[in-house]
């Protein structure tokens, strides 16, 4: 088979895919793949300048994407958003990105931050796949849940965070058992470390002076000796949304650079 045919398996010509949390890392190197594969994108997220910056990187390429304000934490915003997006195509594609980290132990984890996390990282998913249902069930679909490593290995001081993951990849198991006689796929990625703008925020914040150092130490947790890139979950995003992953369902996909299997 010639490298034209391999990509072509991955073409996403005349879909649509929503992507939530798209203003930024993950979710905007995803909604840039998909674009570059020939999907429409429509972009969710509450962050209206990271959003539209996507949205023109996107159409500046000859992609065509919409961004739409909607904070997943909603359910009755998102579910007249997703209802009012079916209205202009077919749902083909849902990827649920938008969320939230913490740093901190079950100590040190305030009840605010707990709820917090909880509403982004967990009632997000859930309203999302909620309101696309309705839209998929008919004609079938595919759901990609940004999941972690953190739901099913014990890291240091991500108490509520791994809490959240965890959840995400419950559900996603969940999901795909139950709709499995819709032809609607749901598959997750669990992600190690990627270098995202929150983990330059976070050492800035934390390590003022010493980002470089506390850089490299945090990417050489991973055996492989570095953080992986946005671009690296987005290709593994467009595998498993595309019909060259359609015998791939109820999976929890590890981008852990060896974390699991090759750790000292």
């Amino acid at each position: 088979m010639t490298a034209s045919a391999f990509a072509s398996d991955r073409r996403l010509d005349g879909r649509i895919a929503i992507v939530t949390g798209a203003g930024s890392g993950i979710g905007r190197a995803i909604a840039i793949r998909f674009a570059s594969h020939g999907a429409t994108i429509r972009v969710l997220d509450v962050d209206e300048a990271g959003a539209s910056e996507t949205c023109r990187l996107i159409q500046s390429k000859n992609g065509e994407a919409s961004f739409y304000l909607c904070d997943v934490t909603k359910q009755r915003d998102v579910v007249a958003i997703f209802s009012e997006l079916a209205h202009t195509g077919r749902i083909h594609i849902l990827v649920n990105n938008a969320g939230v980290s913490h740093v901190g132990t079950v100590e040190s984890t305030t009840e605010e931050d707990f709820d917090r996390l909880l509403r982004v990282n967990v009632k997000g998913f859930y309203n999302c796949m909620h309101a696309v249902m309705p839209h998929m069930k008919d004609n079938g679909g595919v759901i990609l849940n940004m999941a972690s490593i953190a739901g099913s290995a014990g890291l240091p001081d991500r108490f509520a965070y791994s809490m959240t993951k965890g959840a995400v990849i419950a559900m996603t198991y969940s999901v795909a058992r139950d709709y499995l006689a819709h032809n609607i796929r749901c598959n997750c990625i669990s992600p190690a470390r990627v270098h995202t703008p929150f983990v330059d925020n976070y050492l800035k914040n934390n390590y003022p002076g010493r980002e470089k150092e506390m850089y490299e130490k945090l990417a050489k947790s991973q055996p492989i000796g570095r953080m992986a890139e946005p671009d690296e979950v987005a290709s593994v995003a467009l595998f498993l949304c595309s019909d060259e992953a359609s015998f791939i369902t109820g999976a929890d996909y590890p981008l852990d650079g060896g974390f699991f299997n090759l750790r000292g």
